[in-house]
């Protein structure tokens, strides 16, 4: 059995109206994306208006791109960095006080390579309070990082990171305990 990508088909997957995510695209280009807009008080206003639960105090940098805004949440006083690409295909959940560093990619869709159809798969991430996610990190669809977990800069992860517990690598692994002093 071979892969044959020309029956690939996702009628089960439904992530918006044909003319919701049109619209999205060409304003998610024009503001969101585009490094040309310093306010991130009209990001959130524009990502808002799509859906997407915004807390107070959240800072969204330039370039960042956002999926589907209908699919993310994210609590009060989280930071997401230039270039942080949320390929939310499912819900993405981040919440107080969470750090997503530049370049950032939380990927939601995957497919599945045993399948003839390469079907596609798709699972939510939850980013708890306080979790710091490095440069050019990579979270996939499925995992939750648990309270304050850190995954260092450029390291992967596909399995949940434990509460105040810091990964590094790729496949990333525990490396020591998070501890925060005053």
């Amino acid at each position: 059995m071979r892969v044959d990508l020309a029956k690939f088909s996702n009628p089960d997957y439904q992530p918006g109206g044909t003319l919701k995510r049109g619209i999205w695209f060409f304003l998610n280009k024009l503001f969101i994306i585009n490094k040309y807009n310093p306010s991130s008080g009209l990001r959130k206003f524009i990502l808002r208006l799509f859906g997407a639960k915004i807390g107070t105090g959240v800072v969204i940098k330039p370039g960042v791109n956002i999926k589907y805004p209908w699919f993310l949440s994210i609590g009060n006083y989280s930071w997401i960095g230039e270039d942080v690409w949320i390929d939310n295909l499912g819900k993405v959940q981040i919440g107080s006080n969470v750090c997503i560093s530049q370049g950032a990619l939380l990927l939601c869709g995957n497919h599945n390579y045993k399948k003839e159809k390469f079907d596609l798969m798709v699972g939510d991430i939850v980013l708890e309070d306080g979790v710091w996610i490095g440069a050019k990190a990579l979270v996939t669809g499925g995992v939750v990082c648990e309270t304050h977990a850190v995954l260092s800069a450029g390291s992967v992860t596909s399995k949940n990171l434990n509460s105040y517990s810091i990964y590094q690598g790729n496949p990333s692994r525990f490396v020591r305990e998070r501890t925060i002093n005053k």
